[in-house]
């Protein structure tokens, strides 16, 4: 699968089970993955795929907001985008790009977001409109305000203006107040960024993925199955360095099997000018690609607590504390307001990395494709108060309390009749941690106790991911056995 299929909208009775009687929804927290987009860099030239797509016309004329000296105003400025390339590959000469036919209009970069990947992320914006909306009554029809909205994004422009085509579908102009001030986005430096696993800024994670990766070469670059990838695309790879021939599609080959597989997805999620020759989508082939890349990129998170800390442990941290702030303000005279909804613009690393974290193998089966999402839900009980703990006032339960058993005890307590329900792709995903006596909504496994959750994420939350990050760069990286996800 490379582009979402958006499953019908749920029946009034698959509604009234997912939300059942006797639960308020108090807090919904979406990550999303960015619509289609282009491959991120160019390959396979040698079977015709063209170097620039034309399927940007949405993003080919532009406005940036100016300063005017002359009236210390900004002023709007439109302009049209073209590129522009080398001749050729002896040539550095600059001359325009050129789309399939010529075309040098409503050209696409590397890894840009499509007009079809801003049409499925507002088609999604839609769909959380009619739920969090219209049927369930959550969010306001009309907003004044964005006060308890957190927006966010990651600095690659693609996970952004997803976000941005959401949030507008979400809430489309005549939806906002004409004097609505403009909605704030919050964003990092790339040094600080978790909202993705962040190995260009965690030597330590960047020394795992490698390992990860190289174990999933020694296991599958000899297979039979490998072969019969190779048997159908291999004569399109580039020469092989040594010995003569054609490489072979590998882990590691350049490029590399989860770049043959983002080409072969961005292809399928686009129209026939920019589609490879019929073998690269042999239905076999695909699942083969499939099953390796997510081992090489994801295996990490369902036998890794190391690899979970530093891959998604502190986004995941926040989520919780977003949760827990949430619960103890709702009700508590002068608490302050608590985010009701939160947007991230992120990746497809992002979203199999919390799935795989929190659900397990049977949660992350497939690599997730574009515009794929996960709702993380707040409930409260009917009659839940805030979770003050006894003596303690207001003082926040931060993140990684949960570990001393005494605590964890007393926790179930400050938290009882909170809940939480994960929704991948619509799909509710069971936490194992959850499945407990105890752990979970009387009836329904699928709703952890917000105290359970927190203790699961807790086990994998980072106190100081920065210097974690930068401890034991070259260490073992493997467990010495398996740890479990979801527990």
């Amino acid at each position: 699968m490379t582009s979402i299929q958006f499953r019908d909208p749920y029946s009034p009775a698959e509604l009234r089970a997912l939300y059942p009687a006797g639960l308020s929804l108090r807090q919904v927290q979406i990550l999303l993955r960015h619509g289609e987009r282009t491959p991120i860099t160019w390959r396979f030239s040698s079977a015709g795929l063209p170097q620039f797509w034309p399927y940007c016309r949405h993003a080919s004329t532009l406005r940036a907001a100016l300063l005017d000296s002359r009236t210390q105003a900004f002023t709007e400025f439109e302009w049209s985008r073209h590129l522009e390339t080398f001749a050729s590959e002896g040539d550095d000469s600059p001359v325009p790009a050129r789309g399939p036919g010529g075309a040098v209009a409503n050209l696409c970069d590397y890894g840009m977001l499509t007009d079809e990947g801003r049409r499925s992320t507002y088609t999604l914006g839609q769909r959380l409109r009619s739920l969090y909306v219209d049927r369930l009554g959550f969010l306001p029809k009309r907003i004044e305000s964005t006060e308890g909205v957190y927006l966010r994004a990651t600095p690659i422009p693609r996970a952004l203006e997803s976000m941005q085509q959401v949030f507008l579908a979400l809430y489309p102009p005549d939806s906002r107040s004409p004097d609505m001030a403009p909605p704030n986005i919050v964003s990092r430096v790339p040094a600080h960024e978790t909202l993705y696993p962040n190995d260009s800024h965690c030597r330590r994670l960047a020394h795992l993925s490698r390992q990860f990766a190289k174990r999933a070469g020694e296991r599958w670059d000899h297979t039979p199955e490998m072969r019969y990838v190779t048997s159908k695309i291999g004569k399109w790879m580039p020469p092989a360095a040594e010995g003569g021939g054609n490489q072979a599609v590998a882990v590691g080959s350049k490029p590399s099997l989860v770049g043959v597989m983002d080409t072969v997805n961005s292809t399928l999620a686009h129209g026939p000018a920019t589609r490879l020759p019929t073998e690269f989508y042999d239905e076999k082939m695909r699942r083969i690609l499939d099953t390796v890349a997510v081992e090489e990129w994801f295996a990490g998170y369902l036998e890794s607590n190391e690899y979970r800390r530093l891959g998604i442990g502190s986004l995941m941290g926040d989520v919780v504390e977003r949760m827990v702030g949430s619960a103890q303000a709702t009700g508590a005279p002068g608490a302050p307001e608590p985010v009701k909804l939160a947007l991230s613009g992120c990746h497809d690393t992002t979203l199999a990395a919390v799935v795989g974290s929190i659900g397990g193998p049977a949660a992350l089966r497939n690599w997730p494709p574009f515009t794929s999402h996960i709702a993380l839900e707040l409930f409260s009980k009917d009659g839940a108060t805030a979770p003050f703990r006894e003596g303690a006032g207001a003082e926040p339960i931060r993140r990684t309390s949960t570990t001393s058993p005494e605590w964890s005890s007393e926790m179930e307590k400050a938290l009882g009749g909170w809940y939480v329900r994960v929704r991948y792709n619509d799909e509710p995903v069971v936490v194992p941690g959850c499945r407990a006596p105890g752990k979970h909504l009387d009836g329904d496994v699928s709703f952890c106790t917000l105290a359970a959750f927190k203790s699961v994420v807790d086990k994998f939350t980072p106190t100081n991911w920065r210097k974690e990050c930068q401890t034991d760069i070259t260490g073992p990286a493997f467990p010495s056995k398996p740890e479990e996800a979801g527990y």
